[in-house]
């Protein structure tokens, strides 16, 4: 991940829960424009497998 690919991430992450919100919007509107390759299996199990060990560790940490 490039400095400001995390600088942005950093920043979205002080935003208010509208400003996320009006935030993501405005991305996934931009992104339905790019012509992006189709994920393979192993792209989608490796995102998902990311996706529940990080819900997991929220989990814990609520708990």
């Amino acid at each position: 991940m490039t400095d400001l690919v995390q600088e942005l991430l950093k920043n979205f992450d002080h935003l208010t829960d509208s400003e996320r919100l009006e935030f993501t919007s405005e991305i996934l509107k931009r992104i339905i424009h790019l012509d992006l390759p189709l994920l393979s299996d192993e792209d989608l199990v490796l995102n998902a497998e990311r996706l529940f060990l990080e819900l997991d560790k929220r989990e814990s940490a609520h708990e």
